[in-house]
């Protein structure tokens, strides 16, 4: 976590400082959404329906996880879905960029290719999200698409709107930035369809969204992951020496939650905490013969230099059943029109 995002969290009273940008921003975000509403920039409704998986706040909050639950129950019930996404890290020669599990990580950036590997669903990247949607349409045959963090993206049309709140953290400071973490108001959350807390909606008041439906998930560790062979180990039973040391390596959004699982699992380890979307290198590796043990997303940036200490914890999404349903009702309406 950087100095600036510490302080979001403990509500440090020198962020006051940054009121009058804040002021700023807000008005800049503001503008930028009404000139959508009334039509004074271009907004493509594709054909299909779309549904957006974003957050309000800077950093992780579990979207990608959600995002390849939905694309797998989509596909188990008869739809042929697509991803969309930002490919943020990477940099493609040209855009659209169609994202298969091998495409090169540079290229794609690291959760496109993650999400590409856990769910064979065709995948876009551009930077111009409504591009990506259109390749897809044309190329893939897509009936459904999912938006992997693009809710503030509204040249693309939706649907539906997830927004996915960290359940422990909350808001922070409940500022937009640079004064808090929000890239837009909490107003903003009244206009979504469904709040989705990961880890639960505590940190949710009774007025954040309103009346908008409000549920659970957590992220379950599914297996063990051996980085170079592909080879799977049940989670019950690591399948390395806990006698020799292990590092936790994180360059996620929110690297203590991953620190916390490995807790809850009962590994002792050395937490080595990175920036999110760090760019890894040999020299991120603890020397041997400790233990490395990594996200995925962290994971398909490692795959190039990884010896045979690495492991992969990998986890799924696990949205509480009431939320199953209200999706479901949700998919059959568009099924019936």
């Amino acid at each position: 976590m950087t100095p600036i995002e510490r302080a979001w969290y403990r509500g440090s009273r020198w962020l006051t400082l940054l009121a009058p940008l804040e002021t700023l921003y807000r008005c800049i975000v503001e503008r930028r959404r009404e000139a959508y509403r009334e039509g004074r920039r271009d907004v493509w409704q594709p054909p299909v329906p779309v549904v957006v998986v974003g957050n309000l706040s800077v950093g992780g909050t579990g979207k990608s996880p959600l995002v390849a639950w939905l694309a797998r129950w989509l596909e188990d019930n008869g739809w042929r879905p697509g991803i969309v996404s930002r490919g943020y890290g990477g940099e493609a020669e040209s855009y659209p960029l169609s994202v298969s599990a091998s495409t090169p990580v540079a290229q794609s950036g690291d959760e496109p290719l993650m999400l590409a590997q856990q769910t064979g669903a065709p995948l876009a990247v551009d930077p111009d999200r409504s591009q990506a949607a259109r390749w897809l349409i044309e190329h893939s045959h897509c009936d459904i698409l999912i938006a992997d963090d693009g809710l503030q993206h509204y040249a693309l049309g939706r649907a539906l709107e997830l927004v996915v709140i960290d359940g422990v953290r909350g808001f922070g400071n409940r500022h937009c930035l640079p004064r808090g973490p929000l890239r837009e108001p909490l107003s903003r959350l009244n206009e979504a369809d469904a709040l989705i807390g990961n880890g639960g909606v505590a940190s949710l008041t009774s007025t954040d969204g309103g009346g908008v439906p409000r549920f659970s998930m957590t992220l379950i560790p599914t297996a063990w992951r051996h980085l170079m062979s592909g080879a799977r180990y049940p989670i019950e039973h690591p399948p390395f020496g806990l006698d020799t040391p292990v590092a936790a390596l994180a360059g996620i959004g929110h690297p203590q939650r991953f620190f916390d699982t490995l807790d809850a699992l009962g590994i002792p380890h050395e937490r080595r905490a990175f920036g999110d979307h760090h760019h890894f290198t040999l020299t991120d590796l603890p020397a041997a013969p400790t233990i490395v043990v990594m996200t995925a997303k962290d994971a398909v940036k490692c795959t190039g230099f990884a010896d045979e200490r690495c492991w992969v914890l990998d986890v799924e999404a696990a949205p509480e059943p009431a939320f199953v349903e209200w999706w479901a009702e949700r998919v059959e309406n568009w099924s019936r029109h």
